[in-house]
This record gives C-alpha cells, structure tokens and sequence, in this order.
C-alpha cells in the first residue's frame, strides 16, 4: 500500500495548485500573493525542471545503449 500512497502524493499533492495557476512562468509569476503560494510555486517549477532533466537523460541514456549494441 505504501507504493501507492506515495505514487498518489506525488501525483496529486499539487494537482490544484497547479491548475489553478497555470503553467510553469518565470516573468512576473506569482507576485502579490503571500508566501506559501510563492514557495509552492517555486516547488512546482522545480518539480517540472526536474522532470525534464530526468526525461532528457533517459533518451540519452538509450540513444548510447543504442549506439554501443549496434
């Protein structure tokens, strides 16, 4: 149960604070608003920056086990 306890955390813990700001921005984003919506903010930027990078590193990594079996 704990596997799904967490998958459903870290899926949904920040579902409406996202949806109710919008995609991820850097000019001018949340200005005006108190300080725990800026820091969830900057939690969810980073969540998204993170996921990137992990997805850029897993094409690399198969276009090298691609690159060295053929």
């Amino acid at each position: 149960m704990g596997r799904l306890t967490d998958w459903y955390h870290r899926t949904f813990d920040d579902w409406a604070f996202r949806s109710f700001i919008g995609p991820a921005q850097t000019s001018g984003a949340v200005q005006g608003c108190d300080e725990p919506a800026r820091e969830q903010w900057k939690r969810d930027l980073e969540n998204r920056k993170r996921f990137t990078r992990e997805q850029r590193e897993r094409k690399r990594a198969e276009r090298e086990a691609r690159r060295s079996a053929a």
